[in-house]
């Protein structure tokens, strides 16, 4: 499968990006400790977990705990809402606490979002959709950027239109995750489709959706055209990912070896512990390690002892046995 990059420059405002491989937001995944383990990789431009508009303009401490970028440069902010006023505000807050780069959320499938007309739900409501997009980016001085599915459902892919007014608008990038709403995470990503959006507008354009290794990554840069790729799940348990697939697509092996993963897993625990309070740490260790444990040897008896986990002891204990089997 042959594949070619657009030779423009990936840009964002002044800011150009070394990598056209980035972090997707993935929210209880893409936490500050899982972006420092993705960033010791490389310079990808990473994407933090979705934030309410709502709880950061009544500032929640939960909500602004995930929005600690930790000075990263290359971190962007998501926000989801439907109240252009209320984006605009968020948005303006998410600069003033240091965001570099911003996000608007149209692509969310999850039905607590769509019912309240975010999300994916936006795409649906075009004239909502401009609106909120002409707010954020007249409110702060920083590039804005947009992540959007194909459509509702596969009678109204209207992910071309929607990318055509948000680039007029001052969008400088728009991911399209390669499905509609309707189908939420079921069948196969479209990449195919999202060419037509690559084609719609002459800002850069990311392919998501079932790209989770280095075959992936190539077809769907060669069905799509886009401008780069944004990795989700595929990077659960292998937060090297990011840098194998750069690396290929400039032809520089770099499969980690057993003694880099297991240091691997062992920072990504340590960074948890210094983010986290412990009864929270236990519980989000639990999901962490189960990722960590895909693939290996006797990974069901590992799995039956996470799920029973209840204590920071117990968490060393399981990755200690887990490394082992790298």
């Amino acid at each position: 499968m042959s594949f070619l990059f657009s030779m423009k420059e990936l840009l964002l405002g002044s800011t150009k990006l070394k990598s056209r491989v980035l972090l997707a937001p993935m929210a209880g995944v893409t936490d500050l400790p899982f972006r420092r383990i993705v960033r010791e990789f490389g310079n990808f431009l990473m994407y933090g977990e979705m934030v309410a508009s709502q709880a950061v303009i009544r500032n929640v401490r939960r909500t602004h705990k995930m929005m600690d970028n930790a000075d990263d440069p290359l971190t962007v902010v998501q926000l989801v809402g439907a109240d252009p006023d209320v984006m605009a505000d968020a948005a303006k807050l998410s600069y003033d606490l240091g965001a570099r780069f911003l996000d608007i959320n149209m692509g969310c499938p999850v039905k607590k979002i769509v019912k309240s007309d975010a999300g994916s739900a936006l795409m649906k409501n075009e004239k909502l959709a401009c609106e909120i997009i002409r707010r954020v980016v007249n409110a702060v001085p920083i590039p804005v950027t947009l992540k959007m599915r194909l459509g509702w459902d596969a009678e109204h892919k209207n992910a071309p239109s929607l990318a055509k007014a948000a680039a007029e608008l001052g969008i400088h990038m728009i991911t399209v995750h390669g499905r509609t709403r309707a189908q939420l995470y079921s069948g196969k990503a479209s990449w195919t489709d999202i060419r037509a959006i690559k084609e719609a507008v002459d800002i850069p354009v990311i392919a998501n959706g079932d790209i989770v290794d280095i075959v992936s990554a190539k077809q769907a840069l060669a069905e799509s055209q886009a401008d780069g790729i944004m990795i989700g799940r595929g990077a659960l348990g292998r937060p090297w990912i990011l840098r194998d697939i750069d690396n290929c697509l400039s032809n520089v092996p770099s499969e980690p070896d057993a003694t880099q993963k297991r240091d691997v897993l062992m920072r990504h625990m340590r960074y948890m512990l210094e983010f986290y309070d412990e009864p929270v740490a236990i519980k989000l260790l639990r999901k962490v390690l189960m990722y960590y444990c895909y693939g290996i040897p006797d990974a069901a008896k590992h799995r039956q002892g996470i799920t029973q986990l209840g204590s920071i002891a117990e968490a060393w204990d399981i990755a200690e046995k887990i490394s082992v089997a790298y």
